[in-house]
């Protein structure tokens, strides 16, 4: 298996993932609500995998019959993930001023959130329910779910760019898909059991810039060694 295609899929598919996002956010606030974890982290992280296996087969079969297409989607991909990366750079660099704030309180009383998603931004806001309020299982796994197929996003993401940019890699292809499943496999259970230790952390803006400052490198290196001489 080549350790540099699995490589790269773990750095495009963490680089994916970890944008703030609604899905993100859910399996966040489950984990410091202590809220049925597993499933929605094995919910995520499963999806994930069944997604990149179909953009790697799939493409891969249209890539075969026109072969030209591997260098238009090289540059279309370099284009993409370079532009993602700017995004992700000028958020850092300018700060919307928001943050994740994990209220320790929520653990007890509930609560549920609004969200307005754009590609660059999330704005949430949390609104208090009944102390008695928490989420049952059915529906943990019904908002996870959609939050997941219901996101136009990921077939952009997922199936299309990652699966084309794991094609570009040749033989290397599944080693490139195998690299990009363990990164969400690890995000989603990570965050999802680690959510608890993060709250903290994830409630200062300066975290998320950082965190925007290290996708942004991520992005622009992957977007470039695309179009460079393998």
């Amino acid at each position: 298996m080549p350790v540099s295609s699995l490589l790269a899929g773990l750095g495009l598919g963490l680089s994916l993932i970890v944008a703030i996002g609604a899905q993100n956010l859910f399996v966040l606030r489950q984990g410091i609500r202590r809220e049925h974890v597993f499933a929605v982290a094995a919910i995520c992280a499963l999806s994930d995998l069944a997604l990149i296996v179909v953009g790697v087969s799939g493409i891969g079969a249209v890539l075969q019959a026109v072969p030209w297409l591997v260098e238009v989607i090289r540059w279309l991909g370099a284009a993409f993930l370079v532009g993602y990366g700017l995004l992700a750079a000028r958020r850092a660099i300018r700060p919307t001023g928001e943050a994740l704030v994990a209220d320790e309180a929520s653990e007890d009383r509930g609560g549920t959130q609004r969200r307005r998603e754009t590609p660059t931004e999330v704005t949430t806001r949390t609104v208090t329910a009944p102390a008695t309020t928490r989420t049952t299982l059915a529906a943990a796994v019904l908002t996870c779910l959609a939050l997941t197929w219901l996101n136009p996003h990921v077939y952009l993401d997922t199936v299309f760019l990652l699966g084309s940019v794991a094609n570009t890699h040749g033989d290397g292809r599944w080693a490139f898909a195998v690299g990009a499943g363990i990164a969400s496999i690890a995000w989603f259970f990570g965050l999802a059991y680690g959510a608890r230790l993060l709250g903290g952390v994830l409630g200062s803006p300066r975290a998320w810039r950082v965190l925007d400052g290290v996708i942004a490198v991520v992005m622009v290196v992957l977007g470039v060694s695309l179009v460079l001489p393998h």
